[in-house]
């Protein structure tokens, strides 16, 4: 079985090991560096169906990367689009559910398929619209985070609220739902304090699993980016 690890830096590369007849599938443009005995091919796994439903669905690429040890033994350097951590899960126990854009790669062993969530979730949980990325399986599957990661975990008798675009992946047995901010307050307080928190819809997790989380926000980094283009003028009337 092929052997991920994580660099110990900042913003990590993830090492990819991989014995002859071994490979490993990853983002498309996720390749840094790899042996010269390694192949690299674009692969749509699990059928074409499987790979529209990624790139229509969950924003994914349609086309894979395949990175075999077709002659002799290697190794292959990935790195996320996005500076940030990298989590290496462990799938078989446990399901995974990945949010859109942290996907990075996966072992033979581990199968991707789309699933449905509820209108509500999709609408207003920002948790990857109507329709996630489940990873099932066996295997190792590897996520990346917008900055630093950590992993959040519940044994059922404490529940957490996450801010929606800070979600990376979380255990499929997790039960999750939305909430207004974490106020003890009535209805209207909530609504009151979910604006000038700036908070808004949250995401509330309770059950036993593990969820990760990142310290960076994609989407208020995004608006953040445009906000402080400079304002074109208006050409003066003479």
């Amino acid at each position: 079985m092929p052997h991920l690890t994580v660099t110990a830096s900042i913003d990590p590369l993830l090492s990819v090991a991989l014995e002859k007849g071994e490979a490993v599938y990853a983002e498309r443009n996720a390749m840094v560096a790899m042996d010269g005995s390694l192949s690299l091919t674009g692969s749509t796994r699990g059928g074409l169906f499987s790979a529209i439903s990624r790139k229509l669905f969950n924003d994914e690429s349609f086309f894979q990367q395949k990175i075999e040890a077709v002659d002799a033994a290697g190794e292959a350097l990935l790195s996320p689009t996005l500076p940030g951590d990298i989590a290496i899960l462990d799938v078989g126990e446990r399901r995974y559910m990945i949010t859109d854009g942290s996907y990075l790669a996966n072992t033979e062993g581990v199968e991707l398929s789309v699933k449905s969530q509820g209108l509500g979730r999709a609408l207003l949980g920002d948790s990857g619209g109507f329709f996630i990325m489940q990873a099932d399986g066996s295997g190792q599957l590897a996520v990346s985070g917008f900055g630093s990661m950590r992993a959040v975990t519940l044994d059922g008798t404490r529940s957490v609220f996450v801010d929606n675009g800070h979600l990376v992946a979380w255990d499929q047995e997790l039960d999750y739902e939305l909430a207004v901010n974490t106020s003890r307050q009535g209805f209207f307080g909530k609504i009151f304090h979910s604006q000038t928190s700036g908070e808004g819809i949250v995401l509330k997790f309770s059950g036993r699993g593990t969820l990760y989380v990142c310290s960076r926000n994609r989407g208020g980094f995004v608006d953040w980016l445009f906000s402080q283009q400079p304002q074109q003028k208006l050409p003066e009337n003479k």
